[in-house]
């Protein structure tokens, strides 16, 4: 089983595609979050007792994290599977002109053994049969293979697609679980864990395109410092 699903893999190329979906979606899942903990952080900053409770943050955000876990995996699913049942006619269209190539080079064979005094001998006749007897079968065999290498990657990159949005808001409310009431310090305490996480995944970007980690930092952190100043502008004016 595990075999297959590495032949599977390698095949669709798989793990290339489900890292980036993982990285972009728990990015954007984190900055989601963050928008609504800026919120709740403009609100306890204006009110009187500067506290509000971690059940309403936990709730609220919780609620996106699932939203997008929901989105992600069923819309990467559908795509997923309007591009494998693209994939899947084009490659019913090159078989079968594949074998009206055939036919008709079958067809002109036969007009030239036909011309030289029809001399074509059984044998010759039943090998050709038995060997496009196995090229049909190498065909439907690797049509097969194919076809579930697409089935499996799609299952796969849409379970990544909707899981890591989830995991990037989740991780952004872990200070919440731990306080009745959340103050600055809670608030604080989770934008370091957002920051902190960010400057891990351009890490992580800058190791695998083997590009400058700094830069892949910097440009993360850019849209980071964003999310921020423009909900201060914004919400806070």
């Amino acid at each position: 089983m595990l075999e297959k699903f590495r032949t599977y893999a390698k095949i669709t190329n798989l793990w290339p595609i489900a890292r980036r979906y993982f990285v972009n979606n728990f990015y954007d899942g984190m900055l989601t979050v963050l928008g609504i903990l800026l919120g709740f952080f403009i609100i306890i900053f204006q009110s009187e007792t500067h506290t509000v409770d971690s059940r309403l943050v936990i709730f609220t955000g919780l609620g996106t994290s699932i939203s997008m876990f929901l989105s992600g995996l069923t819309g990467s699913y559908l795509s997923e599977k309007a591009e494998r049942r693209k994939l899947k006619d084009e490659l019913n269209k090159a078989m079968i002109l594949d074998e009206l190539k055939d036919g008709n080079l079958t067809a002109k064979s036969a007009t030239q053994d036909i011309e030289k005094a029809m001399l074509i001998k059984i044998d010759k006749k039943r090998k050709q049969t038995e060997r496009d007897s196995d090229d049909e079968k190498l065909k439907k065999k690797g049509k097969t293979i194919l076809e579930r290498a697409e089935f499996v990657t799609s299952i796969v990159v849409a379970f990544v697609n909707g899981l890591s949005p989830f995991l990037g808001g989740l991780i952004s409310l872990i200070p919440f679980f731990f306080q009745a009431l959340a103050g600055f310090v809670t608030f604080l305490t989770s934008f370091i864990i957002i920051l902190i996480s960010i400057i891990l995944l351009g890490i992580f970007l800058g190791l695998v395109s083997k590009e400058s980690i700094i830069k892949n930092i910097l440009q993360m952190l850019l849209a980071f410092a964003l999310t921020i100043g423009i909900s201060f502008l914004i919400l806070g004016a």
